[in-house]
């Protein structure tokens, strides 16, 4: 998704409406610094506003997401393409947050095996974590239950391991 398209866009559509950024923001029940935010392209707006900013502009999903109008002819092969980029915008965000997780985990037993003085704990149950969340990822996104069977059983190293790890 191109966030300064579909910014440059949105603020194109408010303008010809003949709204300000505060009285979109008001529709919306947001901040006038969200729509600020959209339109600058420094992010993407909450996806449960795309119906209501839609109404409001007078423009379709499809168009906000495209960053531009969409012919007629071309409205099916932009769904498509539109579908695509948000599965891949929900993926990535996700996978943020396992990372996020993992350092977080990861600080903590360094901490831990600081001042414990034990490393090889904590590095085991890094690779099971890491792999736990890899192998959990792949599952929501493809749906393989051997992804699901080699993530839990990840997950279990990593509980035994790190409950093994805090009581010694």
């Amino acid at each position: 998704m191109n966030q300064e398209k579909i910014g440059k866009f949105i603020a194109e559509s408010r303008k010809e409406k003949k709204l300000t950024q505060e009285e979109l923001a008001e529709k919306l029940g947001i901040t006038k610094n969200a729509v600020s935010k959209w339109e600058r392209g420094l992010c993407l707006m909450d996806m449960s506003l795309l119906k209501p900013l839609s109404d409001i502009l007078d423009v379709s999903i499809n168009e906000i997401l495209a960053g531009e109008k969409i012919e007629t002819k071309d409205i099916e092969k932009k769904s498509e393409e539109n579908i695509i980029k948000l599965t891949e915008l929900v993926n990535l965000k996700s996978m943020k947050y396992g990372i996020i997780g993992m350092a977080s985990f990861s600080i903590i037993l360094m901490l831990i095996s600081f001042f414990k003085d034990q490393n090889m704990a904590s590095i085991v149950s890094l690779l099971c974590a890491y792999n736990c969340v890899t192998f959990l990822s792949r599952y929501k996104i493809g749906k393989d239950k051997t992804d699901l069977i080699t993530g839990v059983m990840f997950l279990i190293a990593v509980i035994c391991n790190t409950i093994a790890f805090v009581l010694s």
